[in-house]
């Protein structure tokens, strides 16, 4: 088909796009080398062929935006399938080759190829639709963005989106004119066949030179195209897969140690961040689905974690040369994130979650915090008195831990000291379910529900400690520690089978944190020992609970641990009428209170568990119990029903205040948030 000049031109065009692109890629390579750590490329062995399962699947992107994600399957396919297209029509050119006009796997083949060609053409019009037309993809005004972003964007999106028609489009349009060229339809090529007819007519010559210029535009555009894809947000076709094939495997709840650096910790600069957290801005598709999902940016704080990745990127484009050499980046808060925004996060988890190529945004910004807390930066008051509090008794209250069990001597019967007997279950309380007067009748009535059931449990008393989950999001690690240490050596005083606690916060800490100072016993949260009791008989409901309730799934049980079952095991053992929220179980929404935030003052601005309470009351008038399962939800979603102006209308209620009332005690602690509305 070409002529010599013209495969000579392909081929000197071809080595210098192609050296060009390996500049390019070297370049990018040794800037994510600059990071901390180095891959573990026996994960990659091991988890190529699964994790490539998942993604030619394209199971991460189905996660959200069923209909977005529809079209972006669409490009993908196409994609995977036109790096055999691509070769053949190469071979075509060359040689003269051509499966026009045959039958078996070459009709087949012609077969897949139209019609992904079509579904990649509709996926890439409607995508720049959405992002030119619809345009959803906003920052709130608060964030930080490098000025390269906003008009980087749109251009990068443009220049892909109009390789991708033109290149897809050439080439469906040139098998139109070869099919024309040919005289008559190819029925392996139906939307092809159609196109033709619009070449009905025209000179051979005609069709001859648009043959050869649609072909040289279908190829010639790759070429043009790969100098430019290492800085392009196309890049991502193998960043992504190399991101989540080489992912630690690692429980979400826990955290990765601290880089260590001359006696300093945390990330203040980019080169300090862990190498794959240089990768993540690389293997960012600028989706957003992470912002849709982040608590501190759905109430309008600085915070987006698709800015921090994006950020990184385009500083990184603009200055990839010098950073791959070995200079320094300047402060991680000047170029990729505010520190406002690094202490909006809760870290509740939700955009590690929901990213579709395994971006860790999250960790940013707690080795960002790490660095400040280890630097000495001056913190918000109420966390400094918080942490100091911590340090001092072992809870963030101020209280000596002497008052820790306080509430169990108001009890009608002893709970066991596990100190000094053995217990089946040590019951790691927490501090909010300890302290806080508003928890504590919460807390009494889980001990009352235990000490019914026949359950063998006990206690630390004084001896426990706040676990350090949000200690160590905050970034204290050396306090973090002490607290493990601490309770360490009081569970070491103790004789038992497993811990069961109140606080999904100390239960993430205690199941992912703790095994990596050694600790490993089974971990549970109260909810899962009441559905088993329920279901055991050891507890027998005598008083249906004939209501309609809503519950909500904490983010670090239902998002971090899964545990999203038991709870509504409960609910319907009391014949509840369960109704979910739009976003429940792992897809859960943020009540705020994570990552130190309980701690912090609001300054007046709306918190996400306002948003929670809205969302609940649109689930019908007549719901009468928004249901929870931690001690922080309880406090911050009961001042929520206030500020939102629903008290009186909706119940805030701990779910042990249900089984309680279900199975009859008559002699249970009576807590006003859940007596019945007058």
């Amino acid at each position: 088909m070409l002529s010599t000049p013209e495969r000579i031109a392909f081929l000197l065009l071809a080595l210098v796009s192609l050296l060009l692109t390996a500049h390019g890629v070297s370049r990018l390579v040794r800037a994510i080398g600059r990071g901390q750590g180095r891959p573990r490329w026996s994960l990659f062995v091991r988890r190529v062929v699964p994790v490539s399962l998942d993604i030619l699947l394209q199971r991460p992107i189905f996660r959200a935006r069923p209909w977005v994600s529809l079209l972006h399957a669409g490009i993908f396919f196409a994609f995977v399938f036109y790096g055999l297209v691509n070769i053949l029509d190469i071979l075509e050119g060359f040689t003269g080759f051509t499966t026009l006009h045959r039958g078996g796997i070459a009709g087949a083949y012609n077969l897949v190829a139209d019609l992904l060609s079509v579904a990649a053409l509709v996926g890439m019009i409607g995508l720049l639709f959405r992002r030119f037309g619809l345009r959803p993809f906003r920052f709130n005004e608060r964030v930080l963005l490098l000025p390269s972003v906003r008009f980087g964007i749109a251009r990068d999106s443009a220049i892909v989106g109009g390789f991708i028609l033109l290149h897809v489009g050439s080439r469906w349009v040139g098998q139109a004119v070869r099919i024309a060229e040919s005289g008559h339809s190819d029925w392996s090529q139906p939307t092809a066949s159609l196109v033709a007819r619009l070449f009905t007519g025209w000179e051979v010559e005609t069709l001859a030179l648009a043959s050869h210029v649609t072909w040289w535009l279908a190829l010639g555009l790759i070429l043009a195209f790969l100098p430019y894809f290492p800085y392009s947000k196309h890049i991502h076709l193998f960043m992504a897969p190399l991101n989540l094939i080489l992912r630690e495997e690692r429980p979400l709840g826990q955290l990765e140690p601290p880089v260590a650096r001359d006696g300093q910790l945390g990330s203040e600069r980019l080169e300090q961040l862990r190498w794959f957290q240089i990768l993540d801005a690389y293997a960012c598709i600028m989706c957003n689905r992470c912002q849709d999902v982040c608590p501190a940016h759905g109430t309008g704080r600085a915070l987006s974690p698709a800015a921090l990745e994006i950020n990184k990127r385009y500083y990184l484009n603009r200055n990839l040369r010098a950073f791959a050499g070995g200079t320094s980046s300047p402060p991680l808060l000047e170029i990729a994130t505010s520190k406002e925004a690094v202490w909006a996060c809760t870290t509740c988890a939700a955009c590690v979650r929901i990213c579709p190529v395994g971006n860790r945004p999250m960790l940013d910004l707690i080795d960002i915090r790490r660095a400040l807390v280890n630097q000495g930066d001056p913190l918000d008051p109420n966390l400094q008195a918080a942490l100091e509090s911590l340090g001092r008794y072992g809870n963030s209250f101020g209280k000596p831990a002497r008052q820790r069990a306080r509430w169990a001597k108001e009890l009608p019967f002893t709970i066991k000291d596990a100190r000094k007997e053995p217990v089946e279950y040590l019951w790691f309380v927490g501090d909010f379910a300890s302290f806080d007067p508003r928890m504590q009748e919460n807390t009494k009535t889980v001990a009352w529900l235990f000490h019914t059931a026949g359950l063998d449990f006990g206690l630390l008393y004084e001896d426990e400690r706040n676990a350090g989950n949000d200690v160590r999001r905050v970034g204290e690690e050396g306090l973090f520690e002490l607290l493990v240490e601490q309770n360490l050596r009081a569970f070491e005083k103790a004789q038992f089978r497993a811990i069961v606690t109140t606080d999904p916060h100390s239960y993430n800490a205690l199941k992912n944190e703790y095994a990596a100072f050694g600790f490993s016993v089974p971990v549970y949260h109260y909810t899962e020992v009441l559905a088993q009791l329920l279901e055991d008989g050891r507890l027998t409901v005598r008083q249906p609970l004939a209501a309609a309730v809503t519950y909500h799934d904490p983010c670090y049980l239902g998002r971090y641990n899964r545990i999203t079952a038991a709870p509504r095991r409960i609910l319907r053992a009391l014949g509840a009428e369960l109704r979910e929220m739009p976003r429940h179980g792992e897809n859960t929404y943020c009540c705020g209170a994570g990552g130190g935030q309980i701690w912090m003052a609001s300054d007046g601005e709306e918190r996400p568990s306002e948003q929670r309470i809205r969302e609940a009351v649109q689930l019908g008038e007549d719901l009468r119990y928004f249901v929870v399962a931690c001690p922080k939800d309880m406090a911050l979603y009961s001042d929520a029903v206030k500020t939102t102006g629903y008290e009186g209308r909706l119940v805030v209620t701990d779910i042990a205040r249900l089984v309680a009332s279900a199975v009859g005690f008559e002699e249970a602690p009576v807590f006003a948030a859940t007596e019945e509305r007058s």
